[in-house]
């Protein structure tokens, strides 16, 4: 029972990437959240339908579709839930279309998997700072 309740209260990643490496890598370095992981639009699209999630990574080019749409589909029913849009394109007209279809962030892959834990920290947790500048 106790674990049961520290599960429910850790926010939840879901994390769209074809890879399975990276996926396997991810789910090791991230155990601070509740991280599933799909590796299809498909699989993703039937998962958002039945489960809500705190913050969403996309790869943007998966086996039956882009990383674009699907963030523009969660978009339309999860206006506020932060996107972290993962490529290995750097290009900037890239980085402006998936800004543009709702990512919150973007990183160019190939990125250590700190980078990718500081991306979900700064969105998911709330800053101790609370100095004011004069």
């Amino acid at each position: 029972m106790e674990q049961k309740n520290k599960t429910s209260s850790l926010k939840r990643v879901l994390c769209v990437e074809d890879d399975r490496d990276t996926c396997e890598i991810l789910r090791f370095v991230m155990t601070e959240y509740e991280f599933t992981a799909v590796h299809s639009v498909a699989e993703a699209e039937e998962l958002i339908a039945s489960t809500s999630f705190d913050l969403y990574v996309l790869d943007n080019w998966l086996p039956d579709g882009s990383g674009t749409e699907l963030c523009e589909k969660i978009r339309q029913t999860k206006a506020i839930t932060p996107i972290i849009f993962t490529s290995a394109i750097s290009q900037r007209h890239e980085v402006d279309r998936a800004m543009e279809a709702g990512a919150t962030r973007y990183l160019v892959k190939p990125y250590e998997p700190e980078t990718l834990i500081q991306a979900v920290k700064e969105l998911l947790e709330p800053s101790d700072d609370l100095s004011v500048e004069a």
